[in-house]
């Protein structure tokens, strides 16, 4: 009889989406196959269809967890002991950091345009940003509206995407993106 192979680590969902991010990036959407996320890993492909049953509910799933670190993110700062006006920073000031430090995530969250998967991604973000309002307005000083909410979300994505790329780790830009987060918020105060 003979002796079975020892078997590779066995591979998991996490091991896959993390394989496949790095592809989504660095290649785009469209000219990444399941076959190159399986090379990449050294795995059949048929063992990433154990997990995902096809391209797009793999990154369907990458796109959701993202978005749950970010909403996860939100919601540690909200709950801090501390006064609304510091939440409110802190919130800008850690979407931004969640932006620089999890580049790849943030590229795929918010910069992917694919035609398959827009549809997604139009939900995950709009998720995210009706959470990020709603805190917006109930630490806000004062009454805003939702274009000045908008305005706001948008001059924090224009800040990370500024520097995605550019830069290694957030502390490189950490007291551009504290100016930067102060000029902003000095219209949601009375």
């Amino acid at each position: 009889m003979v002796a079975r192979r020892a078997v590779k680590i066995e591979l998991t969902r996490d091991m896959i989406m993390n394989a496949a991010r790095d592809l989504f990036v660095e290649k785009g959407y469209q000219h990444v196959s399941m076959r190159q996320i399986a090379k990449k890993l050294n795995y059949s492909h048929g063992a990433i269809y154990y997990h995902f049953k096809n391209k797009a509910e793999l990154f369907y799933a990458l796109v959701e967890k993202h978005f749950l670190m970010l909403d996860q993110t939100i919601d540690e700062i909200v709950n801090q002991d501390t006064d609304d006006e510091e939440k409110l920073r802190q919130m800008c000031l850690g979407f931004i950091e969640f932006g620089l430090t999890h580049q790849s995530h943030y590229e795929i969250m918010f910069l992917v345009k694919e035609e398959e998967v827009r549809n997604f991604m139009n939900e995950g973000p709009m998720k995210t940003y009706q959470k990020f309002a709603k805190q917006v307005s109930s630490l806000s000083e004062k009454q805003i509206s939702i274009q000045e909410v908008w305005s706001l979300f948008l001059s924090l994505h224009g800040f990370v995407t500024h520097y995605i790329r550019h830069i290694t780790t957030f502390n490189e830009v950490k007291g551009a993106a504290e100016f930067h987060v102060e000029m902003v918020l000095k219209w949601t105060r009375n």
